[in-house]
């Protein structure tokens, strides 16, 4: 049987970047370079991506791969969750294996006409329960990558990981395709009723367990709303996971909805997940 699921307090939320997730002297800079995709699993849609590549990286073998929903927030150097200054330190002390990231925007349809704005497909692509997201990773994203890249094909090398939405995205593309992607990490995920993500604890309790090792990160101060309570639904993900025997870990905090938890414990995650 497993062990009896404890509802943790919430601890104060930290808020501020340690030395991991800032520029050290004497670390070595992996790149970033910008570019954009049109994909064909969602049609007419368009999207920027980053993609880093540590500066430890040589194709002599294959480097691990991690992809980032909303991307850009990730590269961010003055945000709140540079995850590309978090790489370059883990890496550097070796704390991390040679990574490379793959920081991807969600998809938009272009304006059909001067002074219309272009519509956003964020919510379509992460909140759906299906393997369309995986699919476009999987088809598309990666292989792209690949062929500039050596990547590991290995699903123990592969993680992903998001906020919010992109957070139960991450989670949806694991669960869908543990064969191909057997790390997560969640940032104040929206397992909440969008688009059905609030069915998840009960599939994942009726389901046999997946090779999936998932960190999620909440705040008992998240959302509260139509679509339901954030934190209660990390709780009922987190009991789930414990009742099926994953390999999970909870970060309770008193935090609300935003990503200042979650990038100042980034290197922390990182390192448990990549353990």
């Amino acid at each position: 049987m497993p062990d009896r699921f404890i509802i943790p307090n919430p601890r104060p939320a930290p808020s501020t970047l340690g030395p991991d997730a800032q520029r050290q002297p004497g670390v070595p800079r992996g790149s970033v370079t910008k570019a954009e995709w049109r994909s064909s699993i969602f049609p007419g849609t368009l999207r920027d991506y980053y993609i880093y590549i540590p500066a430890q990286y040589t194709p002599d073998s294959a480097a691990n791969v991690m992809v980032f929903q909303d991307g850009r927030g990730y590269v961010n150097e003055e945000g709140t969750a540079p995850a590309h200054i978090v790489f370059d330190n883990l890496i550097h002390q070796r704390r991390l294996p040679v990574t490379i990231g793959i920081f991807i925007n969600p998809g938009y349809f272009p304006p059909v006409a001067e002074g219309r704005e272009p519509i956003s497909n964020r919510s379509f692509e992460y909140d759906t329960l299906s393997d369309q997201y995986a699919r476009f990773l999987l088809e598309e994203m990666l292989p792209m990558v690949g062929a500039q890249y050596r990547l590991t094909q290995e699903a123990n090398g592969r993680a992903i990981c998001g906020a919010s939405s992109g957070g139960i995205c991450a989670w949806t593309v694991a669960w869908e395709r543990p064969d191909a992607f057997s790390k997560v990490l969640s940032h104040v995920g929206s397992f909440a009723n969008i688009r059905g993500g609030h069915v998840y604890p009960a599939l994942i309790r009726k389901t046999p367990p997946k090779p999936i090792r998932i960190f999620l990160q909440a705040g008992s101060n998240d959302l509260d709303c139509d679509w339901g309570n954030w934190a209660l639904a990390n709780l009922e993900m987190a009991a789930a996971l414990n009742f099926a025997g994953y390999d999970y870990r909870l970060d309770y905090g008193d935090g609300a909805h935003n990503d200042k938890h979650g990038g100042a414990t980034l290197p922390e995650a990182l390192e448990w997940l990549w353990r």
